[in-house]
């Protein structure tokens, strides 16, 4: 499952099924042409405890979600793309000498563990891409390693497949967001952009330079930090601290830039942790400047969230669009309801885009 195959290449009529530890995501995009349509999206809440740290600990109550979800999106597609993240996904980049990609993989295969931090490597699943010549010595390539604990994967694919589906490929949440941002953002060979995905309790970063990851960094920290933080200081449930986190709270003007305010002022955790990941890539490759920030996930629904982080990365930031060059079938989804969709499908899209031999 998590072969070459599966993480780095894709299949034919895939739906994307985003698995995060509050909500589930489903999307279809189909070619055609005039381009490519959303031609399915629908969304359901998890349960909290399903997912803990990036492993399905419920599995029947996911396999249940997962049913409804496409009982009620009526999705006739039964190979699916998912993703994992945070610690339950390791990703490297080494530099190797020059050779096939047969020989790197017995290589990988002979000193995993030279790479990877397992004890025992029988117990985990991993890949590679060739990423390219070391830009520093042509006799050098430099290689993405990618690998996780089997016990993690086939937590996710036995609640699939118990809902009835084929999962096909086993994707990483950063790289989803790769794909997305190579439909629908135009990028020359130079352009250094970090892509943020603020899920409910993992954050996943990703730099990319020209389109190509160059730096990935995961945390567990996430919106629902906020929202707790929020019922705490509002004497609410977490529902409503949730709802009123979105919508905003006030019945005029200065009482809602007032709440507004106290959110930013909740969100400061992630927000640091953001701050000190940048600072860090800034640091490791000097060399590249940052042109734009992409923030996603459902913390990007935080009002202002967006525009604090510019001011403190002193970087343009905005919130990224997954529906930028993807026409949307009217039926699926009202232009006018994307702004608050957008930001929670990325990951969705981005593993819908999926396709056989992809990379």
């Amino acid at each position: 499952m998590f072969d070459i195959k599966g993480l780095f290449s894709g299949g034919k009529e895939l739906a994307g099924l985003d698995i995060g530890s509050s909500r589930i995501k489903l999307a279809e995009i189909q070619d055609s042409p005039k381009g490519r349509i959303l031609s399915l999206f629908s969304h359901a809440p998890l349960d909290k405890g399903v997912i803990v740290d990036g492993a399905v600990v419920e599995p029947e109550t996911l396999t249940a979600t997962i049913k409804e979800l496409f009982k009620q999106s009526g999705c006739k597609r039964k190979k699916i793309v998912t993703s994992i993240s945070g610690h339950a996904v390791i990703v490297k980049k080494a530099t190797f000498a020059q050779m096939d990609e047969e020989e790197l993989r017995a290589l990988i295969h002979d000193e995993a563990g030279k790479y990877l931090p397992f004890d025992d490597m029988s117990a985990v699943d991993y890949d590679f891409q060739i990423l390219g010549e070391n830009p520093y010595n042509p006799s050098q390539m430099e290689v993405l390693i990618v690998a996780a604990k089997k016990d993690i994967i086939e937590g996710y694919t036995e609640a699939i497949q118990a809902a009835g589906l084929v999962p096909v490929i086993m994707d990483v949440d950063s790289f989803a967001l790769e794909t997305m941002y190579e439909e629908n953002y135009e990028f020359d060979e130079n352009d250094v952009v970090v892509l943020i995905n603020i899920g409910a309790s993992i954050t996943n970063l990703n730099a990319l330079k020209g389109g190509v990851s160059i730096f990935t960094r995961d945390f567990t920290l996430g919106s629902n930090s906020v929202t707790e933080t929020l019922a705490a200081n509002l004497g609410v449930s977490f529902e409503e601290a949730e709802k009123a986190k979105i919508e905003g709270r006030g019945n005029d003007e200065q009482a809602r830039k007032t709440f507004r305010e106290g959110l930013i002022v909740h969100a400061d955790p992630i927000c640091s942790e953001i701050e000190r990941s940048v600072d860090y890539f800034r640091s490791t490759f000097s060399a590249e400047t940052i042109s734009k920030v992409l923030v996603s996930g459902g913390g990007a629904l935080i009002p202002d969230l967006a525009a604090d982080l510019g001011h403190r990365l002193g970087i343009e930031t905005e919130v990224a669009d997954p529906f930028k060059k993807i026409q949307l079938d009217k039926k699926v989804l009202s232009p006018g309801l994307t702004e608050g969709i957008g930001p929670i499908a990325a990951v969705v899209v981005g593993l819908a885009l999926r396709k056989i031999g992809d990379k």
